[in-house]
């Protein structure tokens, strides 16, 4: 914590190293967790790329005030989501599909496979309340500790061991009974 605290201010006073290793740090988490909720790589490549450029524009006004600085750039991004979420709402697209590339058989076994099965995860996913879809993401996709993620929620940990559960509950239910009904 104080190693990413001197990171945090040596990048305040402009050292570029230090962002960049600021930077190396969380691009694995901010971009699974953006991934993860708009289910799109292309768009969360680029979307985790703006979540740093604000943060690099604004580190100057970060203060730690006991929140860490991973949950200052959780809130970015969450910022940046809902600033897409708008502008998609606005015009309607369709997304290239990424598997049409040239693959051995047993590639694309392995890939359909895999897709069906995280097909099943985002429906199994949209079924729980935005609060406890928040926390998955923060908590599996950001890799977020619970003290990380009820930081970054604003709510307290027993309220996101809470909204984990049942969201892990309703996950296990829905999953083991079948998205559409057992079907």
């Amino acid at each position: 914590m104080q190693e990413e605290l001197d990171l945090v201010q040596r990048a305040r006073q402009g050292e570029q190293e230090a962002f960049a290793q600021l930077y190396e740090n969380h691009f694995d988490k901010i971009f699974r967790y953006v991934v993860l909720k708009i289910r799109n790589q292309a768009e969360a490549e680029d979307m985790t790329q703006q979540v740093f450029i604000k943060a690099y524009e604004s580190i100057g006004s970060y203060q730690s005030q006991g929140v860490p600085f991973t949950a200052w750039l959780f809130r970015i991004a969450h910022n940046q989501m809902v600033d897409y979420v708008r502008k998609q709402s606005k015009r309607q697209t369709v997304p290239l599909d990424e598997s049409l590339q040239i693959m051995d058989d047993c590639d694309v076994e392995h890939e359909v496979e895999t897709k069906i099965e995280m097909e099943k995860v985002v429906l199994a996913t949209a079924k729980l309340t935005k609060a406890q879809r928040e926390v998955i993401s923060l908590r599996f996709a950001g890799g977020l500790s619970i003290t990380e993620a009820a930081k970054t929620m604003r709510k307290s940990e027993g309220a996101i061991k809470a909204l984990q559960h049942s969201a892990i509950l309703a996950l296990r239910k829905t999953l083991v009974g079948g998205v559409n009904g057992g079907n």
